[in-house]
């Protein structure tokens, strides 16, 4: 049955991680928010009840408005691969089938009755839901907001219903998926194994994971014992990029973790590292092994996407495509001439592809294709805070303030800040979709000095030392300081530093200690230069956000370097920050120097001390 839909689609994602909603209107996004933003419960799996509130503020339009509610995925085809994996592995996976099942027949067959209810809290009003699959709202995701009238489609992650990949063909208003791989055998769930080996967690670590793969040995007899080690007992990876894992490995399928320790250890001579242990080179050099693999399956995958589609266009989401330095690599590859990745590539995005599938699929209706932009807006999708809002938690918190009347003068004096190494909170217009922060909700340094990376890790996020920062820099100077000549809107490319900016390195340098390596100066922007010299960049287009720009381009006008440091504005274990008041608790609670909210700077100096008792995970109650 095909319903007919005039102009209004919520999409939802829950109940897994990442939940989040959109709004579409008449085709065109109005607003998408994560509900961990709202909540400050990183990577929550709670029904959004406050993102969804907030697209249907910003659309001004009330639940019985709604054409639609698209949910992400089908519970009842998950349910079935639940239950035919429990029945394939029989007896193994009694303890997990114990904890899971009940938790499905008590609630999430029932699914739409706990969409329904949980929508009523938010308003009156008929609602119809419909659910696409889980690989099609990745699909939808990464087409339909897509620069591109057709292009190959790809998406990878750990496992949606039945697929964990899926190969299609976007053309105008239609999607076609053409090849689809299937669970247990997931590239995702492969990548996830090793993150979890290597002491982080999964479904957060993976970003860990493939910072840490750098500083492995790419030479070294462990690297490539590991890596053979992987494609001779672990996964069987075939022509077309299709991979077959060796389950005897493997936990996920019907256990509690994702691989049988065990075995891991007899394979690779080293147990599994505990969270926040030390880093030891073996894990390291396997973190590179798992990431020179992935890369590899990636780049067969695309090849067959071309293969199948002739597109010169590529379009990915899902989780895999958030693994910006494999992007970064499968663009040098020149199998396509444009490559654009959804930059809510998880399950978050996977709201506003449920939405898009259900405002195009069987609809025959035109796509809105803007000639050579995306239907994004640079991300900025989320909830926006004016002066007031700014004024209002200045007076809660009778915090000091300078007010700038004049936008060009705020940022020479924060560019000149940035170039004093100081660090300086970034928060403007709205909030971004999507998991980097992309200069309204940042965190920002001076990329020419050699202590920022230290200084950003340790003091201001609280968070491993090893792990790199990406440059924010025009879009004109791109090639100034990399090696690419493709805009990275998004932070999802990897590429090497210009060799013009490196400096001579000591002939023992892959020899040396992991920070010894990390804290040599490795060239002219080193608090950006990965120790492998390269770099996740973001290229900022002033039409796309014009007050960003015109910051980097005050920090030029003062040190000749045309990029900052940019990070996401919060500390580790908490959400990017959403709201002036987050804003404000989260710079108190570090060693920031300065804040900038809208037209108003606050000197750290000057600030009084937030009480102890003030509760910085305060949740938001309904109405």
């Amino acid at each position: 049955m095909v319903i007919k839909l005039t102009g209004k689609i919520l999409g939802i994602s829950a109940y897994y991680h990442d939940s989040a909603a959109a709004l579409l209107v008449d085709g065109k996004i109005v607003a998408a928010a994560h509900e961990e933003r709202f909540t400050r419960e990183k990577h929550t799996s709670e029904f959004p009840h406050y993102a969804i509130r907030y697209c249907l503020e910003e659309g001004g339009v009330k639940i019985n408005d709604l054409d639609c509610v698209a949910f992400y995925d089908k519970p009842y085809l998950k349910f079935e691969r639940l239950l035919e994996t429990y029945h394939a592995f029989t007896p193994q996976g009694l303890t997990s089938f114990i904890s899971a099942i009940p938790v499905w027949i008590k609630e999430k067959l029932f699914m739409r009755k706990m969409l329904k209810d949980s929508i009523a809290k938010l308003g009156n009003g008929k609602v119809t839901f419909v659910f696409p699959e889980h690989h099609l709202s990745h699909a939808a995701s990464a087409f339909y907001p897509s620069p591109f009238e057709e292009a190959a489609i790809l998406t990878v992650d750990g496992v949606g219903e039945w697929a964990t990949t899926t190969i299609g063909s976007g053309q105008d208003n239609s999607i076609k998926i053409l090849r689809e791989l299937d669970f247990p055998h997931s590239v995702g769930l492969l990548y996830s194994a090793f993150t979890y080996y290597c002491g982080f967690k999964v479904n957060s670590g993976e970003y860990k994971l493939m910072g840490l793969a750098p500083y492995g040995h790419t030479e070294s007899k462990q690297t490539k014992l590991f890596k053979q080690i992987i494609l001779n007992h672990l996964v069987d990876v075939r022509e077309d990029g299709s991979i077959l894992l060796n389950m005897e490995y493997f936990n996920y399928a019907t256990g509690l973790t994702m691989c049988r320790n065990e075995k891991w250890m007899e394979l690779f001579g080293i147990p599994r590292r505990k969270q926040e242990s030390e880093l030891d080179q073996p894990y390291m050099d396997m973190a590179l092994a798992i990431q020179q693999v992935t890369e590899e399956i990636l780049y067969l995958l695309a090849k067959t996407a071309k293969k199948l589609t002739g597109s010169k266009n590529l379009v990915m989401a899902g989780g895999v495509a958030l693994n910006c330095v494999a992007n970064g690599k499968l663009l040098k590859k020149n199998i396509f001439e444009n490559i654009w990745i959804q930059p809510a590539a998880g399950d978050a995005g996977g709201a506003l592809g449920a939405a898009y599938a259900a405002w195009h699929i069987g609809q025959n209706r035109p796509r809105h294709v803007s000639q050579g932009n995306d239907a994004m807006e640079g991300a900025y999708l989320g909830p926006e805070y004016g002066t007031d809002d700014i004024k209002r938690t200045a007076r809660k918190f009778n915090a000091p303030n300078t007010h700038y009347e004049d936008n060009g003068e705020l940022c020479k004096v924060t560019a000149d800040l940035l170039e004093h190494g100081l660090v300086v909170g970034w928060f403007q217009g709205r909030m971004e979709y999507g998991p980097r922060a992309l200069g309204n909700r940042s965190i920002l340094g001076n990329p020419c000095m050699p202590d920022t990376q230290k200084k950003l890790n340790l003091k201001i996020k609280y968070r491993e030392g090893f792990r790199p920062f990406a440059p924010a820099v025009l879009e004109e100077d791109i090639a100034e300081y990399f090696a690419l000549d493709h805009p990275s809107p998004y932070m999802l490319l990897v590429a090497q530093v210009h060799e013009k900016r490196i400096k001579p390195l000591p002939v023992d340098y892959h020899q040396l200690k992991m920070y010894e390596r990390l804290y040599h100066l490795r060239s002219d922007v080193p608090s950006i230069t990965h120790i492998d010299f390269s770099a996740r960049i973001q290229s900022v287009n002033k039409r796309t956000n014009e007050r960003f720009w015109n910051l980097i381009n005050a920090f030029k006008q003062k040190t000749g370097y045309g990029l900052v440091v940019n990070t996401s504005f919060n500390v580790r274990g908490e959400p990017i920050v959403c709201t002036p008041e987050d804003a404000y608790r989260c710079f108190m609670r570090t060693e920031m120097d300065y804040l900038i909210m809208g037209d108003f700077i606050f000197d750290k100096k000057a600030q009084p001390q937030i009480s102890e008792t003030d509760d910085w995970k305060e949740k938001f109650k309904l109405d």
